[in-house]
């Protein structure tokens, strides 16, 4: 049985090893993975270069590429055998919210999910306890591998970043949200040229109970079902209406 593992961090990011150590006993591992960081990257396809493997001594592929492209490549060229289900991660921070329409971490699962494979994006709330994270990881992973579920979800893990003994368990939620994104800081170059930041995350606007952010600052790990179809369903019957007018 083979697993695909990748991330947004880059190949050489402690949080993917954490997970390749944590899985490693459960399965044939098959780690492809960014050759640097490309958090943020969300679902970017690389389609105006061409993408390179680089093999690495431990095993682990590096692809000069965004998340997406490691589990497309991955899926559509490097594994000679369909693995059961792609896990994403660990993240160096908490993807929770409105974040995860950014994240290169939760973008590698959807892409596996999107070929046809379950799929689990897991993130560590800090850059601490990675060991907690690859716990939950491997309780997760041998549960879906025993108990699949639907084909229409992916799984977004967020764990505290605490030792496991103060991790009080798991709760199911929903995504919180934030505010919008802070203002583009604006500074000149040494060449005298404008150049442009963009501002950090907006503040939580939506955090009670039963959302992703209450779980974490409670200290629960937090899964939330994610859909690939994006349609608003509830929307439809409005919308119809609406044009008809």
């Amino acid at each position: 049985m083979t697993l695909l593992i990748s991330n947004d961090d880059g190949v050489y990011a402690p949080g993917l090893n954490a997970l390749y150590h944590a899985l490693k006993d459960s399965a044939d591992l098959k780690v492809v993975a960014p050759d640097r960081n490309h958090s943020g990257a969300s679902n970017a396809l690389t389609l105006e270069n061409p993408l390179r493997l680089q093999y690495l001594d431990n095993g682990f592929i590096a692809v000069n590429g965004t998340p997406t492209d490691c589990v497309h490549l991955a899926l559509n060229e490097i594994c000679m055998v369909a693995p059961k289900l792609v896990v994403s991660g660990i993240n160096h921070g908490a993807n929770m919210g409105d974040d995860v329409l950014y994240s290169g971490t939760v973008a590698a699962a959807m892409e596996g999910r999107f070929l046809g494979l379950p799929a689990i994006a897991v993130s560590l709330a800090g850059n601490t306890h990675f060991e907690s994270a690859a716990f939950y990881a491997k309780q997760l992973v041998d549960k879906l591998l025993a108990s699949p579920l639907s084909a229409d979800q992916v799984l977004n893990v967020n764990v505290p970043d605490l030792p496991l003994e103060q991790i009080k368990g798991i709760k199911i939620t929903r995504l919180g949200k934030r505010h919008k994104a802070e203002l583009i800081e604006k500074s000149i170059d040494p060449r005298g040229r404008e150049i442009f930041w963009v501002g950090p995350p907006g503040k939580i606007a939506e955090a009670g109970d039963g959302t992703d952010f209450h779980a974490i600052e409670n200290g629960y790990v937090s899964i939330t079902p994610l859909k690939i179809d994006l349609t608003a369903t509830e929307q439809l019957s409005d919308l119809t209406k609406w044009i008809g007018k």
